[in-house]
């Protein structure tokens, strides 16, 4: 694949990605359980430190990890840092509502904001969406950003910086076609005039926002 701009990066994503669905809400009232080596709670700091072969759930949502440290805000939100190793990255997953499709991911270090509601996947970053037990799309890139509000994702393919290009600098992505679409194709394919190549351009009309 060739490096592509982020215009098109964005459409592409939006097309394969997008849906009228959230990820699963009643996760945030679940109670949060675990198992682990180790596990130290600071009640002053509102913070729980987790470490050695993690494995934590909370509704529909598993983790996977070496080490996580979890912080309260004083408006009791969370936020999370979720750490694994090089040889045995981080691994986040979680069910979309109303819908059986999975949000998975892992990477060397995924970030959770329970404010923004958002999901960060950084160094070697791999995220995926599965129709029940069936692959249906990949990315791979340096960082990955998923917003649960909004089931929107943005993909960077350079490293972080002051770190090497763990994936030189390029995004990859293998987006399949709803299964709505790919039945409705044969049905139209004769009548359908073909379809224009898809190039690669700058100008796809007003900025996303």
């Amino acid at each position: 694949m060739k490096n592509l701009p982020l215009s098109l990066l964005v459409l592409l994503i939006c097309i394969g990605w997008i849906a009228p669905a959230q990820a699963e809400k009643a996760d945030r009232n679940k109670p949060m359980i675990f198992e682990a080596n180790s596990l130290r709670y600071d009640d002053v700091k509102q913070a729980t430190i987790i470490t050695g072969n993690v494995l934590m759930t909370k509704g529909t949502i598993v983790i996977r990890a070496e080490r996580i440290e979890i912080h309260e805000d004083a408006d009791g939100y969370q936020s999370s840092t979720i750490t694994g190793l090089p040889d045995k990255p981080a691994f986040f997953r979680q069910k979309r509502e109303g819908m059986d499709e999975f949000i998975e991911g892992e990477s060397e270090l995924i970030e959770y904001d329970g404010r923004a509601d958002t999901v960060k996947f950084t160094k070697n970053a791999v995220l995926r969406r599965l129709r029940g037990a069936t692959l249906a799309d990949e990315i791979t890139g340096a960082l990955i950003v998923y917003e649960n509000l909004t089931d929107m994702f943005s993909v960077d393919g350079n490293a972080v910086k002051g770190a090497a290009p763990a994936t030189g600098g390029r995004v990859r992505a293998m987006l399949t076609p709803k299964p709505e679409a790919a039945a409705a194709a044969p049905k139209t394919a004769a009548s359908a005039p073909p379809s224009p190549a898809l190039r690669a351009t700058t100008t796809l009309g007003a900025p996303a926002k």
